[in-house]
């Protein structure tokens, strides 16, 4: 065990900022889950977006705060690094959010739940991890939730055979199938984003151990 907090007494704004990125990553999936509940007609990208544009602010403020800071809680390129990773997360949201509001006459009928579950796992685990970092991380624990994210990315992947194998099955028309295979891509893609963020987050705390 190690503790972060002797390094550099009471200042917590990059743990601050460090956590309101991994609560962006939270509430886009919160705001996406939101929207396909929504009648066709009635969705719209402005929560989603907000959730985006929240966490490019917060990433160029932990930038410009690293510039202006000579004793850091973290080694520079890790809170770099842990920065870009959560971005990506409601950055890879929207993206699929905008896609899907394109292709829903093509796409009528399908939800998504099984995904949406597991990205809401994904991103509530990656919160939790970040959040240990202001404390005393026990790298059994960390190791435990960077564990279960592997675990989850593990189920999308299967999942996503799954969809493929009902896709190529032949009973879908080749437009839909196309667009489907893209938006299953890319939400497939937001849980490799919450796993490599609980991956800086482990090397992190094991460095530090």
């Amino acid at each position: 065990m190690f503790s972060l907090q002797q390094l550099i007494g009471k200042d917590d704004r990059f743990f601050n900022l460090l956590e309101a990125s991994a609560e962006q990553a939270c509430l886009s999936v919160d705001s996406l889950m939101t929207l396909l509940k929504k009648p066709p007609q009635d969705r719209t990208l402005a929560d989603l977006a907000q959730a985006r544009r929240k966490g490019k602010q917060i990433t160029e403020e932990l930038s410009a705060a690293l510039c202006k800071t000579f004793v850091t809680p973290l080694e520079r390129e890790d809170i770099e690094a842990l920065s870009t990773a959560l971005y990506k997360i409601p950055k890879t949201v929207e993206k699929f959010s905008e896609r899907l509001l394109i292709s829903q006459q093509q796409i009528a009928g399908e939800y998504f739940d099984r995904q949406i579950k597991l990205l809401h796992q994904s991103t509530e685990t990656v919160s939790q991890m970040v959040q240990t970092l202001r404390r005393k991380p026990v790298l059994q624990d960390i190791k435990t939730q960077n564990e279960r994210l592997q675990y989850l990315e593990g189920e999308a992947d299967e999942l996503m055979l799954t969809l493929l194998k009902d896709l190529y099955s032949g009973k879908h028309d080749a437009l839909r199938v196309v667009i489907l295979r893209h938006l299953f891509e890319l939400l497939e893609r937001v849980i490799d984003r919450c796993r490599d963020a609980g991956n800086v987050v482990f090397h992190i705390v094991l460095k530090n151990s």
